[in-house]
């Protein structure tokens, strides 16, 4: 491959701590990072703002922001300021101190993106955080076994939270609005990008809602990026318990049946004993990595370090 004159340009879509690992891998190989964020979140303090004002729920990205924050003392220090918490029951207990400073830049700017490049600045962040959609989104799912005294059938939950939290099998899971008008410079972003990158995280949570938003859909099927998807170390404790590292990329499919893949990132933990996986992988027209990428604490958290260095073996760098 040849090398490039400059690093790459990456694009980065999730929520939560699953983009938060991807971004501090990623960024130690380029600056021309851009994360896009989901925006349905209806739990905690980004609950609390978003149902007293008109604004994007701020934790996804305010957690971006941190990940994105220098690994200098002025940055880490940033970070955790962002990242830190008021203590008590009173109005601004468990309130982050981040989603406040982002919920009150809103109050003066009416902007969101402005806002939040406004923050960056302030952080030194190198890179951009952006809401992959300029309204805020619910999501609602069909779950089969939601409710216990009907275990056959289907039980729609609403909200990012209740279907974290939901007890079932989740059969599918669309956004309201259905067709919210994305943030240009995301889609700028994803048509100037030489790799857009999915997961790790939540499924249905905060990896698929970015094949729900048409717009987006349309200019990540139309660029001329390499698409690599991470998968998670493990099946998850809330949305799928018992799913396998195939069960995944076919639900995947499921949501988004145009979506080509070039390359999945896979821990030999995960991927093994999923004599499955290989074809499922090959139907996306991906080519299967199979590398350790897990913490070495055997918790089920992404070494920043080793999955930092599998994207730089995909990107030839």
């Amino acid at each position: 491959m040849t090398p490039f004159v400059q690093p790459p340009a990456v694009v980065a879509f999730g929520g939560g701590h699953g983009l938060a690992a991807s971004l501090t891998a990623l960024r130690q190989l380029t600056h021309r990072l851009t994360a896009v964020v989901t925006v349905a979140d209806d739990g905690g303090s980004s609950g609390r703002l978003r149902d007293e004002f008109p604004i994007l729920p701020p934790g996804d990205l305010r957690m971006a922001l941190a990940a994105l924050c220098g690994d200098d003392q002025v940055g880490r220090a940033w970070a955790e300021v962002l990242q830190s918490r008021f203590p008590g029951d009173g109005p601004l207990g468990g309130h982050s101190i981040g989603n406040l400073l982002i919920a009150g830049l809103w109050q003066q700017i009416a902007d969101p993106v402005a806002g939040l490049d406004m923050v960056a600045a302030m952080l030194h962040v190198e890179g951009r955080v952006l809401p992959m959609a300029a309204v805020p989104l619910v999501i609602e799912a069909d779950v089969i076994g939601a409710d216990p005294a009907a275990p056959d059938e289907i039980t729609r939950v609403v909200g990012q939270e209740a279907v974290a939290l939901a007890v079932g099998d989740i059969q599918d899971v669309r956004l309201v609005p259905a067709d919210p008008p994305a943030v240009p410079e995301a889609l700028q972003a994803i048509r100037a990008a030489d790799y857009l990158v999915f997961g790790p995280g939540s499924w249905y949570s905060s990896v698929i809602p970015h094949l729900l938003v048409p717009e987006l859909v349309r200019a990540i099927h139309e660029a001329r990026a390499q698409r690599i998807l991470t998968l998670n170390l493990t099946p998850t404790d809330d949305e799928t318990p018992a799913y396998t590292a195939s069960r995944h990329l076919e639900v995947l499919a499921d949501h988004d049946p145009d979506l080509r893949l070039d390359v999945v990132v896979a821990d030999p933990s995960f991927a093994a004993g999923d004599p499955h996986l290989a074809g499922y992988v090959a139907s996306l027209g991906a080519k299967l990595v199979v590398a350790p990428v897990r913490m070495r604490d055997a918790t089920p958290r992404h070494d920043p370090h080793l999955l930092a260095s599998v994207y730089a073996g995909i990107m030839g760098l």
